[in-house]
């Protein structure tokens, strides 16, 4: 069972390693970065409307333009985070422009370059030309979170908008809305693919023009989602019932995670706040030892709708220096439980493991637990493995002994609990950290992963601490009966559902 000890240096490791992760991808050794980067307090400075102009040259009132949303610069180097449908537009010609803040106040027009996009979860990084940072403009960045910000931790939203949308002109200054409130939730849903996304549920409302404006926390000053003003699925947002929340509809932004993810695919470097820059310098300069990957973004895989009975999935996959999946190895699957496990992993990001301060391939284990729908269970709830990858000098940590959870009486709850965990050396669960919650289901499964038993991961050929991501997916289950008498002929109904006789048997 994990110690208060092993989870203390759970925790540890995974500050070193976004420590580390600071010092590779934010760099601030400049005098002109530790200034611009104290700039980043105001919030205002950092974000820019995203615009088209409509005038090959200005009127009195400036250049004429069509206004789409915001942006925020996310480092020195120019660079913007940005929701990809402001710029769905611009796929079949145009160029996107930003409105930039002169030391006079007024507002000039830049190009942007479209450097790369998540269609999928709508992110968009864009690159401003030239780059305001090296000229005399009033710009900062922000910082971006690499943690989940509580339920109930303050956030404040910031804006920039033209006063009149069909009359907006640059030498006109936009209006700035900034409201303040609170994390309500986390929601999942499914875009039209059928990926999952994960949103931010603020109490906030969303007003027309917000969208890729940043959601930044009070206590950090990190970005930790932009606002998704389009309401990817209105449906899947839930009704707030509680007193002190009168308007059922809060707002949505889209975790900051997904941006990471496209930053750390294309290269681009970012800022973080953990500590002050020359502590962060400090650390990474002495820092020795290994780390390995850190989770960023994870979705769970449904529950085949054909599934009658449970199943699981072991997995031994290496996470790149991009922080991507690759090299999947199949150790333990099946259909229908595969296929939807390899889709949902086409998605997974990671910060990636550090040898020494410096960014390195490593191998993770991963296993996806479909328990039975059946109350009480049809089959077994242990399953055992025999270990494979014996003469393997580098291998994810992988299960011998799994047990499935007990679902809780009168529990309801369906969906999916991810969990982040730490094998030792000698297979031993030392620390388990939740990264998906599920209320009912959480608490059970956790119960259930402590007492399962590992074959230790090795590297260099030998066994070492790993990591091991856990996905639990839970449907509502059914009563099970091993003899209702629900046939004719002598036979019984093996399982019943929902009135359904799955399959009959003989007395």
């Amino acid at each position: 069972m994990p110690t208060n000890t092993a989870v203390a240096r759970f925790r540890k490791a995974a500050v070193k390693v976004l420590t580390l992760l600071v010092c590779v991808f934010c760099s601030l050794t400049s005098a002109g970065a530790s200034e611009r980067a104290q700039q980043a307090s105001d919030p205002g400075a950092a974000i820019c409307p995203v615009v088209y102009p409509l005038d090959e040259s200005p009127s009195e009132r400036g250049y004429h333009y069509l206004f789409y949303g915001d942006a925020f610069f996310i480092n020195e180097d120019g660079y913007l985070i940005t929701a990809a449908h402001l710029i769905n537009s611009f796929r079949d010609g145009g160029q996107p422009h930003v409105l930039v803040e002169l030391p006079t106040g007024q507002r000039r027009l830049l190009k942007t370059e479209v450097v790369a996009t998540d269609w999928e979860h709508d992110v968009a990084v864009l690159r401003a030309t030239p780059n305001p940072f090296q000229g005399d403009y009033r710009v900062a960045f922000l910082p971006l979170a690499t943690e989940r910000l509580a339920p109930g931790k303050r956030v404040v939203s910031v804006s920039l908008r033209p006063s009149s949308l069909e009359e907006a002109y640059t030498f006109e200054q936009p209006l700035e809305e900034r409201s303040e409130g609170e994390v309500l939730s986390y929601q999942y849903t499914r875009t039209e693919s059928g990926r999952e996304i994960e949103l931010l549920l603020y109490s906030q409302k969303v007003i027309p023009g917000q969208s890729g404006s940043p959601v930044i926390s009070e206590e950090s000053g990190e970005a930790v989602g932009f606002i998704e003003g389009r309401w990817l699925h209105p449906t899947a947002i839930p009704f707030v019932t509680s007193p002190e929340q009168i308007d059922p509809s809060p707002g949505a932004a889209v975790r900051i995670h997904y941006a990471i993810s496209l930053l750390l695919q294309n290269g681009i470097p970012w800022h973080a706040t953990l500590q002050p820059t020359g502590m962060v310098e400090s650390a990474a300069k002495n820092a020795q030892g290994f780390t390995g990957p850190t989770p960023l973004s994870l979705v769970a895989a449904p529950y085949p709708p054909q599934a009658l009975f449970g199943g699981e999935i072991l997995l031994d996959a290496r996470v790149d220096t991009r922080g991507r999946l690759t090299d999947i190895r199949v150790v333990q699957g099946q259909p229908p439980f595969l296929e939807e496990v390899l889709g949902a992993l086409q998605t997974w990001t990671f910060l990636p493991a550090r040898q020494d301060g410096r960014a390195v391939d490593a191998r993770l284990g991963i296993v996806f637990q479909f328990p039975q729908p059946y109350v009480p269970k049809m089959t077994a709830r242990v399953h055992e493995y025999k270990e494979t990858g014996m003469d393997s000098k580098d291998r994810a940590a992988l299960p011998l002994f799994t047990l499935e959870p007990e679902y809780p009486p009168n529990s309801i709850g369906e969906g999916s609990v991810i969990l982040n965990e730490i094998a030792d050396s000698q297979g031993r669960v030392t620390s388990i950290h939740v990264v998906r919650d599920l209320e009912t289901l959480t608490a059970p499964t956790v119960a259930a992963v402590k007492q399962w038993k590992f074959a230790p991961a090795r590297r260099g050929g030998e066994d070492v601490e790993s990591g091991v991501i856990v996905v639990a997916t839970f449907r509502r289950p059914v009563v099970a009966s091993r003899r209702l008498p629900m046939g004719s002929g002598g036979r019984s109904c093996g399982v019943s559902m929902k009135g359904h006789c799955l399959f009959w048997q003989r007395p």
